[in-house]
């Protein structure tokens, strides 16, 4: 596999085969919850690493416009990188977007309809969540306001009903919040299989995000692109070498492991289940 930035035409540009890094955020806080401490960074550190992007010449896209050009063979900047946030936390709006409007840089943000405040809310946000107002401030500032679910389950463990419910409501709800209806989703826990990715793509949603710590490439497909999560104990040195493509295997090998494990796992309770 090649870095980032490997491949570039006599203009800088990205040819449409380099791999590119697809960065997974969840809260930006201070003081998170105790579920959520691992996933999360502080302000600063946040800063630092959006400070890491700009001195080394990435050029942050939104996921739609990643996924268009690889779709439509279009080209991509010189070191292209996402900038992504799962689930909806209050910090994104608060922290996040006054250092992404500092250096002009877009992201996504992967709502969870249902744990966001306001009418649509089901009780069972793990922290603040962001409103729909914030939302809407988000979007109008460039960022891409992507699916999660409405509910934030497996959705490779439900069965088809409440998958379709899930993804239907979930896109739904933000078409009618923001007045534009998302394209990007990304799988709660990374989890998803044949069925969830064709629900999915068939309610309208153009390309969809999985996690496995990797580089996201062409070759996954539109409906299961990598991405490599950033922690709070994520070092700014670390961090310099995940977006250059270098240690990925070293920094997340114990994650690997563990998610091998935990499939296991859960192939046998899916089987049980249809038992």
């Amino acid at each position: 596999m090649r870095p980032p930035g490997a491949g570039t035409d006599s203009t800088g540009a990205a040819d449409t085969t380099t791999p590119v890094p697809i960065l997974m955020y969840h809260a930006v806080t201070l003081a998170p919850v105790p579920a959520m401490r691992e996933l999360s960074v502080t302000p600063e550190a946040f800063a630092d690493q959006m400070a890491v992007l700009a001195a080394r010449g990435f050029t942050p896209l939104t996921t739609g416009a990643l996924a268009a050009a690889w779709r439509d063979g279009g080209p991509l900047p010189s070191r292209p990188v996402l900038i992504t946030f799962d689930d909806g936390y209050a910090g994104v709006h608060r922290h996040a977007l006054p250092v992404l409007a500092r250096h002009g840089y877009p992201a996504t943000l992967f709502a969870a309809t249902g744990w966001l405040r306001g009418r649509h809310a089901t009780g069972s946000a793990p922290d603040t969540m962001l409103g729909w107002d914030e939302i809407r401030e988000l979007a109008a500032a460039g960022v891409e306001i992507g699916g999660h679910s409405h509910h934030h389950p497996s959705l490779d463990a439900v069965g088809e009903e409440r998958l379709w419910q899930e993804v239907a409501r979930c896109r739904e709800i933000i078409a009618e919040e923001t007045g534009t209806a998302p394209e990007s989703f990304a799988y709660p826990y990374g989890h998803s299989s044949g069925r969830v990715r064709r629900t999915v793509r068939a309610l309208g949603f153009r390309q969809a995000l999985a996690v496995r710590n990797a580089l996201a490439e062409p070759r996954q497909g539109p409906y299961a692109l990598a991405r490599l999560t950033v922690r709070r104990h994520t070092g700014i040195e670390e961090f310099a070498r995940l977006v250059e493509g270098r240690g990925i295997g070293r920094a997340f090998a114990r994650d690997r492991v563990l998610t091998k494990g935990y499939a296991m796992v859960r192939r046998t309770r899916q089987a049980v289940r249809r038992d």
